[in-house]
């Protein structure tokens, strides 16, 4: 999976098109991920006095499918397909195919 936590994504179909995010969880088992204020789904919640929590309806974002996102460069402001390369240095490092901007 080439999207990782922490990266910007923007959403390439579905609902929520053309909005970007920070990615907070990845399921690489799933093939989901949960993006940061996309995908917000309105849960119902009931008061529990005896942990005092308060009840009420609470906005909570819910998994997506990767297949739904693409990885999104500052440098060219648009969603990109990614690659990998070796550093000089000899580590493996993401790059934008477009600009050929390590990512």
């Amino acid at each position: 999976m080439k999207i990782k936590k922490n990266d910007i994504v923007k959403i390439i179909s579905g609902e929520d098109r053309g909005k970007t995010g920070k990615v907070l969880v990845v399921m690489p088992g799933k093939n989901r991920v949960i993006v940061e204020r996309v995908a917000v789904a309105k849960k119902h919640v009931r008061s529990n006095p005896a942990q005092q929590e308060q009840g009420g309806i609470i906005e909570k974002e819910r998994p997506v499918d990767v297949s739904t996102v693409m990885l999104f460069c500052p440098r060219c402001n648009r969603g990109i397909r990614v690659g990998c390369k070796m550093t000089s240095e000899g580590v493996k490092a993401r790059y934008c195919r477009r600009c050929e901007e390590m990512i």
